[in-house]
């Protein structure tokens, strides 16, 4: 076996980890995807004989070109969510799996409870912010070897870092984590846009809850707030209800509405307190494309 044979398959061995940060860090999984692409050629073109933490290695080598890839995105003037009415609205990429659980493929990608809302609140950080959360907070990097990629000291890096989980905790708190209780919730949102249910609706709904939906770059992006504006919204697009399938969307319970095999929304929810707090509804039918409906047996 050669030497990048050799280098490929210790390259391999990371790549699962190297997605998930990547995932984290760009909240595209296409994206993600190149990332680990970029990584890799790096590797093949380093010298790496002395480097006695491989993984760690590579694991900065991947936030670097994440941030890169951020920083990209803002000299393009691109903001991944906007959280105003007349905003566009860009949600992360959800990671759906059957209801009786994620692929094995996946699990790292939605490890430690990574679901959309952490992501949303993960976009709105700024590049810098982003990396020194991800890689610190999520990923175990000491401040020392993520300070190189920033150009920072190691203190200034704490502060970014520190910054960036007051934004994280604030925004997205805690959510409910029994799994069978999140179901029961998610269906009784169900069973309640179905029948026209308003009252059932207001039920289940925070009173402050925020609903988001994400049509792409050819279709509206809406913004709700307030448990009478969504279920009105829910009851409008009862469509999408009927053709809901139990599906986990980044590990939590949520719906797939697809058709003739195609997949026509997925809705992540946020429960916290068995009332649901935020809604994400992806509608984009370029992304939607994407997701193998296989999984949920259509």
């Amino acid at each position: 076996m050669s030497e990048t044979e050799l280098l490929a398959g210790r390259f391999e061995e990371h790549r699962s980890h190297l997605r998930a940060v990547a995932y984290r860090m760009l909240g595209s999984l296409n994206e993600a995807d190149d990332a680990v692409q970029e990584t890799w050629l790096k590797l093949s073109r380093s010298d790496v004989s002395e480097v006695r933490n491989l993984g760690g290695w590579l694991t900065t080598v991947a936030g670097r070109v994440c941030l890169d890839m951020l920083r990209s995105r803002g000299a393009r003037r691109e903001e991944p969510l906007q959280d105003q009415e007349d905003g566009q609205i860009r949600l992360p990429d959800p990671v759906v799996s059957g209801p009786g659980g994620v692929d094995p493929e996946q699990e790292m990608l939605v490890a430690d409870s990574v679901g959309i809302a952490l992501m949303i609140v993960l976009q709105t950080l700024s590049p810098a912010e982003r990396l020194a959360f991800v890689l610190h907070d999520l990923f175990a990097v000491p401040f020392d070897e993520i300070a190189p990629v920033l150009g920072r000291t190691s203190a200034s890096t704490r502060q970014l870092a520190s910054r960036a989980r007051r934004r994280v905790e604030g925004a997205a708190p805690a959510a409910d984590t029994d799994l069978a209780r999140r179901r029961e919730v998610v269906d009784a949102f169900l069973a309640a846009s179905r029948g026209g249910d308003f009252d059932a609706l207001l039920a289940v709904l925070d009173p402050d809850v925020v609903a988001r939906s994400d049509g792409g770059t050819l279709r509206p992006s809406l913004l709700r707030r307030g448990a009478a504006d969504v279920a009105s919204q829910a009851i409008t697009f009862a469509r999408f209800a009927e053709a809901g399938h139990a599906a986990l969307v980044n590990g939590s319970p949520g719906v797939v509405a697809f058709a003739e095999g195609r997949v026509m929304s997925v809705m992540a929810f946020t429960i916290r307190g068995g009332r649901i707090t935020a809604l994400d509804i992806l509608t984009d039918p370029e992304r939607l494309a994407r997701i193998d409906v296989s999984v949920l047996g259509g």
